[in-house]
């Protein structure tokens, strides 16, 4: 499958009108590649070269998509594997808030055409409660400043995917009336998703955008077991914490859980 250039510019156009979008991206210098072995990992390469900041990288295939925590990321022909370069000068304890605002302006993106997707905590975009796409987000630092940040996205359209995963192909072609059409038309719709989520972020700051994310958070106030207790999940903290509160008859407490120490599930019935 060849990702079509042109087709997708079409695109870019098209959903600027639509989600009615004054970015001060207007446009970002684009590499588009049949294969790699990560749109992440040649990003890097390309900025070591001296490429500009803004800057994206599509992929058709991946031969070493790289997921959370070292994991492989099945990266076959028919997805998306898209890589967007940004400088955010943002304090290295706030990282999270590069995922937080990317993953909710994709899912706000996708919801305008009729996609209902929702979020799981910490960096998944699901659809009917399985994984549609997920998000990596790798930075660089200089002293306590991330100055340099790529964000990682992978998104299912027609490729196969295993049994907690959903291609959003196959639900689209399900509605009555599709909206998202084509690889390319997806691509377009994340790339600008992704952008105006970033922009948002740093108009307004987190604290603006949390209680819009916490809209989307499928696991808002379902019940989870952490060590031997049952606990509600409540939130998120803006440093990216999932907060669970314990309600017992002695001592009523909260705790916040760190990316990476917790995993929540997937499923229809999650």
């Amino acid at each position: 499958m060849s990702f079509n250039q042109t087709q997708f510019k079409t695109a870019l156009q098209q959903v600027r009108e639509q989600l009615s979008l004054q970015s001060k991206f207007p446009t970002i210098p684009l590499h588009i590649f049949e294969t790699l072995s990560s749109t992440n990992q040649t990003l890097w390469e390309l900025l070591n070269q001296g490429a500009t900041i803004p800057r994206a990288v599509i992929a058709a295939q991946q031969t070493a998509g790289r997921g959370q925590r070292g994991r492989q990321w099945q990266s076959g022909i028919g997805g998306l594997y898209l890589s967007v370069a940004l400088a955010p000068h943002l304090q290295a304890s706030n990282s999270a808030h590069l995922t937080l605002c990317s993953a909710w302006g994709i899912a706000r993106a996708l919801r305008s055409y009729s996609i209902p997707v929702l979020l799981k905590w910490p960096n998944d975009l699901l659809l009917l409660g399985l994984k549609l796409g997920g998000i990596l987000t790798e930075t660089r630092i200089q002293g306590s400043q991330i100055t340099k940040a790529i964000i990682g996205i992978g998104i299912n359209w027609s490729n196969t995917v295993p049994e907690s995963g959903i291609n959003l192909q196959s639900f689209c072609q399900q509605q009555l009336n599709p909206q998202v059409t084509s690889l390319e038309m997806l691509a377009a719709i994340v790339l600008q998703g992704l952008l105006s989520g970033y922009q948002y972020w740093l108009e307004f700051g987190i604290e603006s955008l949390l209680p819009s994310y916490l809209e989307l958070l499928h696991h808002l106030g379902s019940q989870i077991i952490v060590d031997g207790k049952p606990g509600i999940i409540t939130g998120v903290t803006p440093t990216g914490e999932l907060q669970v509160s314990f309600n017992f008859p002695t001592t009523p407490s909260e705790i916040c859980l760190k990316p990476g120490t917790f995993s929540l599930g997937y499923g229809r019935g999650n």
